[in-house]
């Protein structure tokens, strides 16, 4: 599942080709646009996943991400963040993101979140998670409290002052991808994350001894085998 084309994951070898996708227009509680990217399997699992971008937005690798979701039997829709704030389409590499991350808020993410759940329901999911990365990572822990009814929540590497405050309201169990050699987010954080909300829900943390950040979403061919622990621990939880 790692890759080296930043914006296209590769197929898993087992996969079955996805029966459509392409870009979908979603609205919010609040009436926000919520810019995202559905992909539909051929033969549906029950499954739905909510994709978290990181800081990016709906980035291509995103979108694609939900393919490969797809190909797997999963209902899958990637969502964007910056509906409130930024103006068109656009998430490519020169999208200024940081403005945007920073007016970003909890309230803001869950119903943008809801607004995906809402559609894969529409579509026949029956179990639904989501998967986010860094600062999407650290929001989708968060909606184990935010947003009621889902099955599982899962993240890589995230930021956890994001989920932390969110403990004693979580109601759906953690899978925690975590980077063995993370600069950025160090494991102890996600260790200490992992034992306040294992009193509340259950949790798996899972250690990637050696991946860096961003290694499933923006590396190399040199962590293949973190990439493929990591997307088996996401299907197993998941089925």
């Amino acid at each position: 599942m790692c890759h080296s084309d930043a914006s296209r994951p590769p197929a898993a070898p087992d996969a079955v080709p996805a029966a459509s996708d392409g870009p979908l227009e979603l609205a919010a509680a609040d009436g926000t646009r919520v810019l995202a990217h559905e992909a539909r399997p051929t033969a549906p699992s029950g499954v739905g996943i909510v994709v978290l971008p990181d800081v990016r937005g709906l980035h291509e690798y995103y979108r694609q991400l939900a393919v490969r979701f797809a190909e797997t039997g999963a209902e899958a829709v990637a969502v964007d963040w910056f509906g409130r704030t930024a103006e068109g389409d656009d998430r490519s590499e020169d999208f200024a993101f940081t403005p945007h991350v920073q007016q970003m808020t909890p309230d803001g993410v869950a119903a943008d979140v809801a607004a995906g759940v809402a559609q894969l329901r529409e579509r026949g999911a029956t179990r639904i998670f989501t998967v986010g990365f860094c600062l999407g990572g650290g929001y989708s822990w968060r909606q184990s409290a935010d947003t009621p009814g889902l099955t599982g929540c899962i993240g890589f590497y995230g930021r956890v002052s994001l989920a932390e405050d969110a403990v004693e309201g979580m109601t759906a169990p953690l899978l925690m991808l975590v980077a063995g050699a993370d600069a950025h987010l160090p494991v102890s954080d996600a260790e200490a994350l992992a034992r306040s909300a294992g009193a509340r829900v259950p949790v798996e943390l899972v250690v990637l001894d050696g991946a860096p950040h961003s290694f499933f979403d923006r590396s190399f061919a040199e962590h293949e085998d973190a990439c493929a622990r990591a997307w088996s621990q996401i299907l197993r939880f998941v089925g």
